[in-house]
């Protein structure tokens, strides 16, 4: 009975601390897309004009949009076995990811860029796929 309570706990635990991740993840995500210019460029090269490029590929820095639009679907999708709210539903991160975007429309020191928005877009939904062929 004691190993049961303790998985318990644990469980719970580990589950709580992925929720903490994901709501920091989307603070992060919040702050990184309406800075006026590139906070990991000016922490990574002191500049905050420079777009760091993660993974060299043909789309450019889009694919960091992909990677972590991906990694925030995927803490989304595991809050959400538990937990469901707003802030956790794959309909409120392709909303996020396309406002974001065009935010950046009127935001200093930022460019809209059609291939990040496909980019944020195919983050969401790559890992929509994958979640349902498995499920």
């Amino acid at each position: 009975a004691i190993m049961y309570y303790i998985k318990s706990i644990m469980k719970n635990t580990i589950f709580k601390l992925t929720e903490y991740i994901y709501y920091f993840s989307l603070l992060v995500l919040f702050i990184l897309y309406l800075f006026p210019g590139s906070l990991i460029g000016y922490f990574l090269y002191g500049n905050l004009g420079q777009q760091p490029n993660l993974i060299a590929s043909p789309i450019g820095t889009s694919i960091n949009h992909l990677l972590f639009f991906s990694y925030i679907t995927s803490l989304a999708i595991i809050v959400r076995s538990r937990v469901k709210n707003t802030f956790n539903s794959y309909k409120a991160i392709l909303l996020i990811s396309g406002i974001l975007e065009i935010l950046h429309f009127i935001i200093p020191n930022r460019a809209f860029e059609f291939y990040d928005l496909i980019a944020n877009i195919a983050g969401v939904v790559i890992v929509l796929l994958i979640y349902n062929f498995i499920k």
